[in-house]
């Protein structure tokens, strides 16, 4: 009998969710590659990069990456169950589970799962009426809010219907243990079609014998610990002296150079910005999306990168928001980090975790927009030259060449701490989707807004994604030190708005603070609105990206918080017989 819907969406919910129905095959098995050839997938152990987000893990701090995909119209439950199961031979991660070593002692291990139903990790669910924007972004908080079961395989798919318009969505959750942002979305394609009429059929892969989780002794995880240990060790030498070597690079030169030029900046103690708080359990979500085509001939007009153009309509938007909290922003940095992928070209659609990341100082008191744009690449340029990922990479693989349980240690503690001050204030990934539409089950996918996890004192965090012609942002919060993230994803259109403008783009359409998309469920929210005229703010910049002298910070203020919508209430519909 399918289980009941495991991620509690609320209280005061009426009804039931939909349940994966039964009659359809969910065999397969599966290779290392999500697009791999169907052998099956020994047992083995998690790396200590992915082991560590399992350490880690924990109401306040859920360590799942998602997508929130919007259709043009609901996706049929019992087809689309197929069409998955249809695919579970390509990705054989998604029937195994995760094995913890007695008194990790050695690093977990991913073992089949003897009792693995796809009809546990397919739900559908129903919005309420109106079936608006404010409804879904309620689901998807209490969706993104919930742990994963750790006894069932580390992924799962809720199917929206009732969404106004006919249109339909599709929630989907793997757990960072099994999946970087650049794996998630090779997973999200592999689950979903390239036309229609659907992928490739799947050949049903002969029945095998399902193994159940092994019985590892103490001993037997004390000689993992001492293998995965010395193994780490070496790596740790190896990275050493590969970063010893780049040091002596001529990028490597000239961006220590660079580097030394903003230590000013990076020695200024990091601050907190109004969502730089204990987070809870609770988590919000919402998004806005940019005309990709317009990002780009930003891009190609002042010779930036797409990241740089992200970063700058980030920090201008987060300027407009600690404005708002009645704080200053003259002389003040933003300090975000960037996950950056360390995978080859061939490593693509390898599950688990290869990144390291980039931290990144940006000044929010830049008042022109292009000057902005440019001081954040100087910036940016100046960190990668520098090594800034390398070394993060580094410190991490010391961390790793520690025994599993002095990791396990290290991971759940570490939370445990409020420093006085942060170490950063946000996280901002930029993830490369598909250009083409992708369809389920003959649905086709509108748009796709990521999820990043957030937790600890880091109350927002900001994922971005390309898909189909579209720049998609989607902005997770604690529902306490957030609550009022939408007039963030306001400013998120603001800034671009005047960023296009200030580049000298014309815009197809007049009086809008940035582009809207026709994927957007109901009305847009109106903008708020824009100063006629950029007050002064704390500096200037010249047109090569420095700081000038400061002047005089502005004392205009911005409206109070706007109230924070209250729970939706949601209706849900039994399977149908």
């Amino acid at each position: 009998m399918p289980r009941q819907l495991s991620t509690n969406l609320g209280t005061g919910l009426n009804g039931k969710a939909k349940r994966g129905e039964r009659g359809v095959s969910s065999n397969g098995g599966g290779g290392h590659h999500p697009a791999g050839s169907g052998e099956s997938l020994p047992n083995h152990h998690l790396t200590a990069t992915d082991a560590a987000f399992l350490f880690l893990e924990r109401p306040e701090i859920p360590l799942a990456i998602a997508s929130l995909c919007i259709f043009d119209g609901p996706i049929p439950l019992r087809e689309y169950i197929a069409r998955v199961a249809s695919k579970l031979p390509l990705i054989p991660r998604y029937r195994q589970i995760v094995v913890p070593q007695p008194m990790n002692v050695g690093l977990p291990t991913w073992e089949d799962d003897p009792h693995f139903d796809i009809h546990q990790h397919v739900i559908s669910v129903t919005l309420g009426p109106p079936g608006g924007e404010a409804e879904l972004e309620a689901l998807a908080g209490r969706v993104f809010s919930q742990l994963m079961d750790r006894s069932k395989p580390l992924w799962d798919l809720t199917l929206i219907d009732g969404l106004e318009g006919g249109r339909g969505a599709l929630i989907f959750r793997v757990h960072h243990a099994l999946a970087d942002g650049i794996s998630g979305v090779t997973l999200m394609r592999e689950i979903l079609d390239p036309t229609p009429e659907g992928s490739r059929v799947i050949h049903k892969m002969p029945r095998r014998k399902k193994r159940r989780p092994s019985e590892r002794s103490l001993a037997d995880g004390i000689e993992d610990a001492v293998h995965s240990t010395l193994g780490s060790l070496i790596a740790t030498e190896a990275g050493l002296f590969g970063f010893g070597q780049t040091l002596l690079s001529e990028k490597m030169q000239t961006g220590m150079r660079g580097l030394m030029g903003l230590l000013p900046e990076l020695a200024v103690s990091v601050e907190r910005l109004p969502f730089n708080k204990p987070c809870g359990s609770q988590r919000k979500f919402c998004w806005a999306e940019l005309d990709f085509a317009e990002v780009h001939a930003i891009h190609k007009a002042v010779g930036v990168t797409i990241n740089d153009v992200v970063l700058t309509v980030l920090t201008r938007a987060l300027a407009r928001y600690v404005k708002l909290h009645r704080q200053t922003i003259a002389k003040r940095f933003v300090r975000i980090v960037c996950p950056v992928s360390l995978r080859n070209g061939d490593q693509s659609g390898e599950l688990g975790n290869q990144i390291s990341f980039l931290p990144v100082a940006l000044p929010m008191d830049v008042p022109d927009p292009v000057r902005m744009l440019k001081a954040v690449a100087a910036r940016t340029e100046t960190m990668k030259h520098a090594g800034a990922a390398g070394l993060v990479a580094l410190a991490a693989s010391c961390i790793a060449a520690a025994p599993p349980p002095m990791q396990a240690l290290f991971w759940w503690a570490l939370p445990q701490v409020i420093l006085p001050f942060p170490l950063l204030n946000m996280i901002c990934t930029n993830v490369p989707g598909s250009p083409v539409p992708l369809y389920a089950a003959g649905r086709r996918m509108l748009a796709s807004y990521p999820q990043v996890p957030t937790g600890y004192d880091l109350g927002i965090g900001c994922a971005v994604q390309s898909y189909d012609g579209k720049l998609c942002f989607g902005l997770i919060a604690d529902a306490r030190a957030g609550a009022d993230v939408n007039r963030l994803r306001d400013y998120l259109y603001t800034a671009f708005g005047e960023l296009y403008r200030a580049v000298g783009i014309k815009k197809a359409r007049r009086g809008e603070a940035g582009p809207r998309s026709k994927s957007r469920l109901s009305k847009p929210v109106e903008p708020v609105r824009a100063e006629t005229s950029e007050p002064p703010l704390a500096a200037t910049v010249s047109s090569d990206g420095d700081r000038g002298a400061p002047e005089a910070p502005s004392q205009e203020t911005e409206p109070s918080p706007a109230t924070s919508p209250g729970p939706t209430t949601m209706v849900f519909v039994k399977a149908a017989a």
